[in-house]
């Protein structure tokens, strides 16, 4: 029996394993700029580098790795994982061509692949399905976290060491917290709070799985539901810090501070709140956990466009804090609802599923398509042009369909769901 305490400490290493992850992703997007300088790179290789090359193999990778997260002690694949991906940062310094930087993203996406699916299993088995997305979203408070000290480590380290030895810095770091995690980390008991019929004596046979995960036509809804949002939110990630520093004139250390600011209070302020709310709404109705998500999508489109397309620097600021609040309501309660309609030996694999498809249309599509719509719009419009502006924009548009997917997965969600996952159960 875990302890509480005890349960609250593997939920930090978790939260503190994830930083890592979002770090390691997010100093790519400030250190293109001198990156993109030094090694003449376009805006489609930057898009390629940012998401594409990266997506392909998170993406791919996550399944097979989400998939022995069911059957093997899940910290031992989180250590695994944290050590490739810190390594391979450190090691993407050495990078002096466009193909060696992709060789080295490929492996920080291998390391990462394992780390995710593995994490929302063990907090699953952790908190019971009405504490869930809150539980969820506490862990997913690492996004604005690593993207905070991404931001500001990597403007720092740029401006006062270069590019390459930010990534050594940043990776090595990450290894500190290896073995940490092997001498203090408990494996929780899966299946605690499920039914017993639920759980099973192991998971099921592959094949099986992908055609229970098939049958639930809520968690296809959810899917599509998240891949376009994905689409729109990678995008914003990927391209912000350009967007700034070209259309608007901020230095590399204002935009990285102004980012840090948005994605550490926005993003943070819209996890818990998006959480707090659809677990509230979710223990009145099963469907109010969907539902919050689409409204808040439904409101977020209109101010995401505004904040690409006014002239005013402190106006498209304050807009993307809205934006960036109202787009990470999605996180805590989508990896909530599909882990509801799944038997518990099988939500790693569920979580990876969830992030292959979110994977390769988001973060793979997202900010690559953007930016050769970007070298497309310069082209006509001219090197001074909002070109970048409009190409962002045209993904924004992506988490309106999100919104609709969202509401229709809300309404099969009290037929498919696990029989008694609304039945409170005490934290012990």
């Amino acid at each position: 029996m875990i302890s509480t305490l005890e349960r609250r400490y593997i939920l930090f290493l978790l939260f503190a394993v994830s930083v890592f992850n979002y770090i390691d992703r997010t100093i790519l997007s400030i250190l293109q700029i001198p990156i993109k300088a030094e090694l003449h790179l376009s805006d489609a290789q930057l898009g390629a580098l940012t998401g594409l090359a990266f997506a392909i193999f998170y993406a791919v990778l996550g399944v097979p790795l989400g998939r022995l997260a069911d059957h093997v002690r899940r910290k031992y694949l989180i250590a695994g994982a944290l050590t490739v991906w810190s390594g391979m940062t450190a090691l993407t310094g050495l990078a002096n061509s466009f193909a060696s930087l992709i060789g080295y993203r490929i492996g920080v996406a291998a390391g990462e692949a394992g780390s995710i699916p593995a994490s929302h299993s063990m907090i699953s088995d952790l908190y019971p399905p009405n504490a869930r997305a809150t539980a969820i979203s506490i862990f997913g408070l690492s996004l604005p976290m690593g993207m905070v000290i991404g931001y500001l480590s990597a403007g720092w380290l740029a401006t006062s060491f270069g590019w390459r030895e930010s990534f050594a810095v940043v990776g090595i770091a990450g290894l500190l917290l290896v073995p940490i995690l092997l001498l203090t980390m408990k494996e929780p008991t899966r299946g605690r709070f499920d039914p017993p019929s639920a759980v099973g004596e192991k998971p099921p046979a592959f094949k099986e799985a992908l055609g229970i995960l098939w049958s639930k036509k809520a968690f296809r809804y959810l899917v599509l539901a998240g891949s376009f949002h994905a689409y729109a939110w990678y995008t914003v990630n990927a391209w912000n810090a350009p967007f700034y520093t070209r259309v608007h004139g901020l230095s590399l250390p204002e935009a990285s501070n102004y980012l840090a600011l948005i994605n550490g209070v926005g993003s943070a302020l819209g996890m818990f709140v998006g959480a707090w709310l659809a677990d509230h709404f979710g223990k009145k109705d099963p469907r109010g956990r969907a539902r919050v998500v689409a409204i808040a999508l439904f409101i977020m489109v209109p101010i995401g466009l505004a904040q690409y397309l006014v002239g005013s620097t402190i106006a498209s600021q304050i807009l993307g804090g809205l934006t960036q609040v109202m787009m990470l309501v999605y996180y805590g309660p989508i990896v909530a609802l599909c882990h509801s309609l799944m038997p518990p030996k099988m939500r790693g694999l569920t979580s990876a599923v969830l992030a292959l498809i979110l994977s390769l249309f988001g973060l793979g599509l997202g900010p690559w398509v953007t930016g050769i719509l970007s070298d497309t719009f310069t082209a006509s419009l001219g090197a001074n042009s909002n070109a970048l502006g409009f190409a962002i924009c045209i993904s924004i548009l992506a988490s309106f369909v999100s919104a609709i997917f969202f509401w229709r997965a809300s309404n099969l969600m009290p037929l498919e769901m696990l029989r008694d996952e609304t039945e409170p159960v005490a934290i012990r």
